[in-house]
Parts: C-alpha cells; structure tokens; sequence
C-alpha cells in the first residue's frame, strides 16, 4: 500500500512539476492567447478522433482475444474489451493499477488464470514497444533534414559517453545473468517448498503466454490488428490537428512525430499530464507553430484522451456486472 502510494505522489509530482516547467515562462499575453485557442478550437471535429481510439481500444481487446486462443480461452470480446478500457481507466487513478485489473476482471467473469494472463498482456507490451521502434524509425526516415538531425546529433552524445567507458554497461549484462543464473537455481533448488512450487507456476504460466505468439492459430489477423491499432492511433492526431486552426495545415509527418514523442510522454508520469503536454509542444516547434499554439494543442489532445478514457471507463464500470449477470441468466435458462 505504501509503495502504491508512493509510486502515485511520486508520478503526479512529476507531472505537476513539467506543468510549471511549461507555464512558468509564459506572459499573460501568451496565456491568454493559450486560452483563446483553446476556446475556439472545433470541438465537433474532435468526435471522429475519439471514435478513431476507441476503435483502436476495441481492435486492441480483439488481439488480446487472439493471443489466449492458443492457451484455451475463448473469453466473450464485450468482457475483454471492458477490461482493456477499465484498465486504462484505473491507470489514470493509480499508477500501475490497471495492468492488474485488467487481468483481475476477466478471470472473474471469464474463470481464466490470471498468470497466463499475465503472459499475454507481457507479449502485447512487447509487440507495442517494437511497434514503437518502428514508429520511431519511420518518422526519422521520412524526416532525415529535421527530425532525423536532430536525433542523430542526440543519439551520437548518447554512443560517444557510453563508448568512452564501456566496463558499466558491460558489469550490468554480467550482474544481470548473474542474477538469472542465480535465481533459477533457487528455484531448482527449493522447489519442494509451496511458495517456490508457486513462483514457478506462476513464472511457466507467464512463459507460456508469452511463447502463446509462436502457436498463434490465427497470426495475419493478429499482425493486421497491430497494424490498426498504431494507424488509428496517428489518425486521431491527424484529425485533431483540423480542430484547432493554427496546426489545422499540418499533415501525417508531423502527427509521426507526435506519436513517436507522445507515446513516450505518457508513461512518464500519471495519465501522461505535463510531460505529454510538453513533449507535443516541442515537437510541433520543428515545424514552426509557436509554443505557445503547441502548448494549447498538447492540452488538447491530453484532453480528449483523458476525457475519453474517464469516460467510456466509468460506463464500462457500470455495465461489466449487469452485462455478466444478463449472460449468467441466460446460460442457466439455456438461451
């Protein structure tokens, strides 16, 4: 409990900070300026973009789907998709909270192990991050004159402080397989005791789960899935661009850019408030929008995101138990 809680002042401290950290220089000029973008920003045309994450959402509960159908779990897709959408949701309430709800709510309702479970969202974030790999390489690719540049020169600090004294990072990948040599013959060792039967149980559950990719009965769909996912997910940024006029002449490579930065953004600190507002502000800058019409528009797109989530959340909150208790009705009158 305590470390929950820490983990939650630490994360929206930080977030409060890079909130200062991106108002504190601005004139009243500035912020009024801010808050008149903000105000006269085209709201309407904001609905396609949250229609675009939410199908996003229900294509990620979908994939979810596919990878427990090697490990036999057909769970319903109304079920799995309240619990992608309540795990977002509890994220935004405490850090961390959602992965385990996530799990939590579909092996109640659909009496699946929740260490198996655990498998497939590990194989899911693995997929995502290679995904935002390759979002990262293509926004450099396509911008080599200004993204590109820019990262490269950062890039070459990072190599050069590294190539300069290699032996911790090296002394790191000893000690890591140290540690993993050590803690499997703990395990071998010890496994007569029930609490190390029980890790172990739970570490081959997670191991299967993830290796579930492999077995995949159905692997165009899941790959085309992914690929939806991250297309609706630059899309949404792209149509939020026509919702406020300064940016409304920016096109997909700028939405790239966007996604590349702002993905990371959002897990830096709680709901990704102050560091994706900042990060979205100082990209849209390579492309010549003022901070402060990028600073509006972060907020923006932070907003519908958020709103989305609090949203459609607390609906998914309402109807879970009463979507169950319908569908518990109508097995044990066979219908």
């Amino acid at each position: 409990m305590l470390v929950t809680a820490a983990q939650y002042i630490v994360f929206l401290g930080l977030g409060i900070f890079l909130l200062w950290l991106t108002m504190r220089n601005l004139t009243q000029e500035e912020l009024d300026m801010m808050k008149g973008s903000l105000l006269q920003a085209r709201y309407l045309l904001v609905a396609p973009a949250m229609i675009l994450l939410l199908a996003a959402h229900y294509s990620r509960a979908i994939r979810w789907k596919i990878l427990m159908e090697p490990l036999g779990f057909l769970p319903s897709t109304a079920n799995t998709f309240f619990a992608v959408m309540l795990s977002y949701f509890f994220n935004l309430l405490v850090p961390r909270l959602g992965e385990v709800m996530k799990c939590t709510i579909l092996a109640r309702y659909e009496k699946t192990p929740v260490d198996k479970l655990v498998g497939t969202m590990v194989a899911e974030r693995a997929f995502d991050f290679i995904c935002l790999i390759i979002v990262f390489f293509l926004t450099i690719f396509l911008q080599l004159d200004l993204v590109g540049g820019y990262a490269t020169s950062e890039l070459g600090k990072v190599w050069k402080k590294g190539s300069d004294d290699p032996l911790p990072i090296l002394g790191y990948l000893v000690l890591l397989g140290v540690l993993v040599l050590l803690i499997r013959n703990i395990l071998q060792r010890f496994a007569h005791i029930s609490l190390i039967a029980r890790a172990q149980m739970i570490v081959k559950g997670i191991w299967e789960g993830l290796t579930s990719v492999i077995h995949l009965k159905r692997k165009t769909a899941f790959f085309l899935h992914t690929a939806f996912i991250w297309t609706m997910y630059l899309m949404s940024i792209r149509l939020g661009f026509y919702a406020m006029e300064p940016v409304a002449h920016l096109g997909i490579r700028p939405s790239l850019t966007i996604l590349s930065f702002g993905s990371l953004a959002m897990i830096v600190t709680q709901g990704g408030i102050g560091a994706y507002q900042l990060a979205v502000e100082k990209t849209l800058t390579l492309y010549g929008i003022a901070e402060v019409n990028g600073l509006a528009f972060g907020w923006l797109l932070w907003l519908v995101q958020t709103l989305m989530v609090l949203g459609v959340g607390f609906l998914c909150l309402m109807i879970l138990p009463l979507y169950n208790k319908k569908r518990h009705e109508r097995s044990v009158n066979g219908r």
